[in-house]
């Protein structure tokens, strides 16, 4: 009986739903990496391994509800309930103490994943004032990137009337590339708008 209380992932799959981007990946992404980095091993191909969403909120110390607020906010935008994030040490100057809740935290994979990175693409960024892409210079060295959002009411799934600030959101794109150039290429050809350098 309770192989049957299988993951939204499984049951999607099962139901013969595949996201947009994960087909772009497999059918055209995949095969161009392998050309321009002459990867000949398939299971070597840089793939995107997980999206990490994090709100941190400093003011949650003064005000616990701030943290429920960003958590339920966190849950509409990823389509998943987040963690509570802590802190790892105290500081006497923000009045942090270790263990308490400074923010939350939401890890995507699978089908969820490809979902938001499509949402967020497509519909998201483009909501942001004046935008000309995002930066290009974000990567960590070992092929991961983090992109700094200011507004997190650009994602449309939130409802301006019940939203009480605009939030600071991060999102950390985690890939199993061996560099930031193998990153990079696979965010630009999945659709990440990177800012053009200029001449």
């Amino acid at each position: 009986m309770a192989q049957k209380q299988s993951s939204p992932t499984k049951s999607a799959a099962a139901d013969g739903y595949e996201p947009r981007l994960k087909q772009r990946y497999r059918d055209d992404v995949a095969a161009k990496l392998r050309q321009e980095f002459a990867i000949d091993n398939v299971m070597a191909v840089p793939r995107l391994e997980k999206i990490v969403l994090n709100i941190g909120l400093g003011e949650a110390t003064q005000n616990i509800k701030l943290l429920d607020t960003a958590a339920d906010e966190l849950a509409t935008i990823s389509g998943q309930r987040p963690t509570i994030t802590r802190a790892r040490k105290s500081i006497a100057a923000f009045k942090l103490r270790t263990g308490m809740p400074i923010g939350c935290r939401v890890t995507l994979r699978g089908n969820r994943m490809w979902d938001f990175l499509d949402r967020l693409i497509a519909t998201a960024l483009p909501r942001v004032r004046d935008f000309r892409g995002v930066p290009a210079t974000s990567f960590d060295g070992r092929g991961n990137y983090t992109l700094g959002i200011r507004d997190h009411l650009i994602f449309p799934d939130l409802d301006y009337n019940k939203v009480d600030k605009a939030k600071g959101l991060n999102v950390t794109f985690v890939t199993s590339a061996k560099n930031d150039e193998q990153a990079f290429y696979l965010l630009r050809e999945l659709g990440m708008p990177f800012r053009r350098p200029s001449a």
